[in-house]
C-alpha cells in the first residue's frame, strides 16, 4: 500500500470516529503499530490530527478516549511493566549490531522500540516480531522459519534449531513463563525451549524479560540456566528475594520503572 494511501485511510477513520487507538488503526488499515506511530507522528506535524495517550484524535477536542476505549498500558500495570521493559531494553542496542529477538509479547514490544534505530540486523522466529519490524525498511530483518506453534506465534522445531546454527549475535532477548535462581529461565512447552535454547547459543550475550509475575516462577523445561543469563530486565515488583538471589548468582539486574 502507498504511503499517501495507507495515511489517508488512518485520517478517514480518526475523523469518523474522533478518537482511535494504535491497535485499532493498525487492524483497521493493515499494517503493524510501529508504522502507525511513524505515521502518525507526520500526520500530527502537519496540522492534520492531533496526539493522545495510546492513539490519534480529531482536531476538533473529539480527541480524547471514550469510555469503551480499549484498556491498555496505562490501566494494565502488567503491560505497563511490559512496555517499560521492552523500552529499557531497547537502550541496551548499539547501532549496527545484529541481535536475535524471541517470541513473547516483551519481546514484540521491544520490536516497537527498535524500529527506529538504524542500521540494524534483527534474528527472529516470532511472527508479532516480524509484523513489527516489516514496514522499517533501513532493518535488515531475518526470520527463520519451521513449525508455527499458534499458542506463541512462533516457529519452533528441526527446522528453526537448523537455521539459527552458523548464525552469531551480539545480543539474544528471549522471554519465558518462569525465572529462579535455582533453574533460570523456564516455559512449559518442550519445542519452544529447545528453540529459545539455540536463539541463546547464537549470542554472545544474553538478556531475559520478565516482569514481576513471572519472578520466582518455575515451568517445566529450561531455556537458560542462571549462570548463561547476562541480564534480566524486571519492574519495581518483582520480589526482591529473588532478585538479589539472581544478582549473588552473577546476574545483572536491571529495574525498568513504568512510572
Amino acid at each position: 500500500m502507498l504511503i499517501a494511501e495507507r495515511r489517508r485511510r488512518i485520517l478517514e477513520h480518526v475523523r469518523m470516529r474522533g478518537y482511535v487507538s494504535f491497535h485499532d488503526l493498525a487492524d483497521v488499515v493493515g499494517i503493524s503499530e510501529s508504522t502507525v506511530r511513524r505515521d502518525l507522528r507526520v500526520m500530527v506535524a502537519e496540522g492534520l490530527l492531533t496526539a493522545t495517550r495510546g492513539g490519534a484524535g480529531r482536531l476538533d477536542g473529539a480527541a480524547r478516549p471514550p469510555a469503551s476505549a480499549p484498556v491498555g498500558a496505562a490501566d494494565d500495570p502488567v503491560a505497563a511493566a511490559r512496555s517499560a521493559i521492552a523500552g529499557r531494553a531497547a537502550e541496551l542496542v548499539a547501532p549496527g549490531t545484529a541481535i536475535l529477538l524471541g517470541p513473547g509479547r516483551s519481546t514484540a514490544e521491544t520490536a516497537r522500540h527498535l524500529a527506529e534505530v538504524e542500521s540494524l540486523t534483527v534474528v527472529t522466529n516470532s511472527v508479532p516480531v516480524t509484523n513489527e519490524l516489516l514496514d522499517a525498511e533501513h532493518i535488515d530483518l531475518i526470520m527463520v522459519g519451521g513449525t508455527l506453534r499458534r499458542s506463541i506465534n512462533a516457529f519452533v522445531g528441526p527446522l528453526t534449531e537448523q537455521s539459527l546454527q552458523g548464525l552469531r549475535g551480539a545480543q539474544v532477548f528471549v522471554s519465558g513463563d518462569g525465572v529462579t535462581v535455582d533453574r533460570g529461565l523456564t516455559t512449559p512447552n518442550v519445542f519452544a525451549a529447545a528453540t529459545d535454547m539455540a536463539l541463546v547459543a547464537s549470542a554472545q550475550q544474553v538478556i531475559v524479560l520478565a516482569d514481576h509475575t513471572k519472578i520466582g516462577r518455575d515451568t517445566m523445561c529450561q531455556t537458560v540456566p542462571t549462570d548463561r543469563i547476562d541480564i534480566l530486565i524486571t519492574d519495581p515488583n518483582a520480589d526482591p528475594a529473588t532478585l538479589r538471589a539472581l544478582v549473588a548468582a552473577g546476574v545483572e539486574v536491571l529495574v525498568a520503572d513504568p512510572g
